[in-house]
Order: structure tokens, then C-alpha cells, then sequence
């Protein structure tokens, strides 16, 4: 709210004042962006795939949600929970050499397919963000949610990374009665109720400031997939006036070269929707313990290539001096399960 303030001022006054992402780091310029959802430290597996995340040697790992399964209303439990990932052997080696970001989904969040009902989301807030290290004057620590923004680089090699909240400030979904047909695993449906939020009206507001931010790579992530709708699991496709707002405002600001990074589904798979010519990628990396084969065989008519069901994470890559970037997910071993480049000149706007 103060930086919105602070820019309205400039403007009357004639001033020009550039917005910026919440935390900026001008000498870091990334090249390799690794990411990964769905992890129980608890799985005898736990480990494994920290060692695949680390043989591509990542500039910055983001975590993209059920980063624990806490899912109680006792903080001092979710704590608990919490302290078992810090204690666990891949995270140690993860964040001694990677720098990790973070947002939340369900079940770190507290309570599965949880939204703004959750009676202990502000104290919930407070424990994720003791837990990834949000400094005392971090703008986290002073407003509901826990989405965020990190700029990375100089001009020419700026990467802006968005974190999204699709949890605090969220109403409820709307299920589907019966059981779910052939190819759907879920029973969310889409709404038809514009009343309903995805993100809630400041996020929204603080997402457009964002997008026009200054960015020569932009990656939203955001816990649950942006484009797939079909399975019937909870995703952007069940409120769809709220991704429809989303798709309008990346043209309305040429928010070029901007791809999206999702997880929650226990499988992974990349997706891909036309906003008029500008093809919108959607690589969601779900699984870092423990997959399903019957949730990755299920409906996605807009997924590129196949689906795999092997425990993963996600990786981008970017070649500065090609000008593209690559879409990838890996294996416990570091082997690439998908791998889509894409060259900066086809992820533009028209005019």
C-alpha cells in the first residue's frame, strides 16, 4: 500500500518512479533456476532428489509449496514439522550451496485444499516465514500473505522471479457432485461466480505493479497449475474470470518473455494456451518424494509432449547469449525428463 502511495505522489507531482520487486540483488545474474513441490521429509526418498537438483548446479531453488505436509491448527507442531526439513541431509547440502525461495500450498499452509477459512493462517504465516528466514524488516512480515517478488541481474540479464499466495486470501472452490467421469481424478469444476477470488484484490493490486517491473526473464510460481483444468484438481481453470484477469493484464503490460512454473499435481508435465499469439508456458514440477501414475495420465488438452510420474523437480536454464531459455524437469539422477527451449523472440507480445 505505501509503495502504491508513494508512486501516485510521483506521478502528480510530474516525478517518474520506477517500481521495483520486493527484494533486488543487482549482482547475482542467473542462468540456472531449479524448483520443485510436494516434499515430505519423512518419505525414505527424501533425499535423492536433492543430489539430482544439485548436479545442475542452480543459482536459486524455489520452492513451489507442500514443502512439508504440516496440515494441523497446533503451531507448535507445524514447527515440528518444519524443524524435519531443516534436519533433513539433501536440504542441508541444497541450502548451503543454493539460495531458496519459497512460497506455500495446502499443506504447509495447514489444512489440505485450504483457503482464506483457515482460522490459523496469520500465526501459520509467521512459522514459514521463522522457518525459510525472512529478515525482521522483510515486507512479508508486515502484510497478510506470503507472496513476494526477487529481482535478479543487471539490464540484459535481469530475471524477475513472482511468488504467488493461492492460499490466504482464497475462497473456497466449487465441487463437482458424484463421481468424477473418465479422465478427471479431481472434483473441482469451474465457477461461474465472479464474486469468487483467486488471489484476493491486494495481491492482485501488487501483481500488477509487478509486472511492470523491468525484466529481460520473468517467472511466475505459482503453487497450483495455471493452465491445465481438466483433472479436476484444484487450479487457475476453476476460477476462470480470475485467470482470465491474469492473461489480460500480461497483455495489457507486454509482459514479454514471462513463463510460469506451477506444482501440487505429484507428476510432471509442461502445458502451454495461446493468449493471442503469445504462447504462455506453464512447467509444473510436482513430486521431489512421491508421485501418482493414475493423476498423470489424466486429462490435459493442453500439455506439450507426455507426462511422467518419476520423482522430480523443475529447472530452467538460460542462455544469455542464444537469447532462450530452456523448460525442463529432471530425475533423482539429474536426468532431463522434459526439455522445451524456447527463443526470447517467441515469447513477445504483438502489438
Amino acid at each position: 500500500m505505501m509503495k502504491t502511495l508513494l508512486i501516485l505522489i510521483a506521478t502528480a507531482c510530474g516525478l517518474s518512479a520506477e517500481i521495483s520487486s520486493d527484494v533486488v540483488d543487482k549482482d547475482k545474474t542467473l542462468t540456472k533456476i531449479a524448483f520443485g513441490s510436494c516434499n515430505n521429509p519423512s518419505r525414505k526418498k527424501a533425499t535423492r532428489i536433492y543430489d539430482g537438483i544439485l548436479k545442475h548446479h542452480p543459482d536459486v531453488f524455489v520452492f513451489l509449496g507442500d514443502n512439508i505436509y504440516g496440515d494441523t491448527e497446533d503451531m507448535e507442531l507445524l514447527k515440528k514439522r518444519y524443524q524435519k526439513l531443516g534436519a533433513s541431509e539433501g536440504y542441508q547440502k541444497l541450502q548451503k550451496q543454493v539460495q531458496v525461495l519459497a512460497t506455500w500450498d495446502d499443506h504447509d499452509y495447514g489444512v489440505n485444499d485450504g483457503a482464506k477459512d483457515y482460522p490459523m493462517r496469520e500465526q501459520s504465516q509467521q512459522v514459514f516465514l521463522d522457518f525459510f528466514g525472512d529478515p525482521t524488516d522483510s515486507v512479508r512480515r508486515a502484510r497478510p500473505g506470503i507472496h513476494t517478488s526477487y529481482s535478479f541481474g543487471k539490464d540484459g540479464k535481469k530475471v524477475q522471479i513472482i511468488l504467488l499466495d493461492t492460499r490466504y486470501f482464497r475462497d473456497k472452490l466449487p465441487r463437482a457432485k458424484g463421481k468424477p467421469p473418465k479422465g478427471r481424478v479431481g472434483w473441482y469444476v469451474p465457477t461461474k461466480d465472479t464474486s469468487m477470488t483467486l488471489l484476493g484484490d491486494g495481491q492482485w493490486q501488487w501483481l500488477e505493479e509487478q509486472l511492470q517491473v523491468k525484466a529481460d526473464v520473468r517467472i511466475i510460481a505459482s503453487s497450483i497449475q495455471m493452465l491445465a483444468y481438466e483433472k479436476g484438481m484444484e487450479n487457475w481453470g476453476n476460477v476462470p474470470h480470475e485467470q482470465h484477469r491474469l492473461f489480460e493484464m500480461l497483455k495489457k503490460h507486454k509482459a514479454n518473455h514471462t513463463v510460469v512454473i506451477s506444482g501440487d499435481v505429484h507428476y510432471t508435465e509442461l502445458s502451454k494456451v495461446m493468449i493471442g499469439d503469445y504462447p504462455l508456458y506453464d512447467m509444473t514440477s510436482s513430486g521431489m518424494t512421491h508421485c501418482s501414475k493414475g493423476w498423470a495420465n489424466a486429462d490435459n488438452s493442453f500439455r506439450v509432449g507426455k507426462s511422467h510420474w518419476e520423482i522430480n523437480a523443475g529447472l530452467i536454464e538460460i542462455d544469455w547469449a542464444k537469447k532462450s531459455l530452456s523448460l525442463c524437469s529432471i530425475n533423482q539422477d539429474g536426468k532431463k525428463l522434459i526439455e522445451h527451449p524456447v527463443a526470447f523472440s517467441e515469447l513477445e507480445f504483438g502489438e
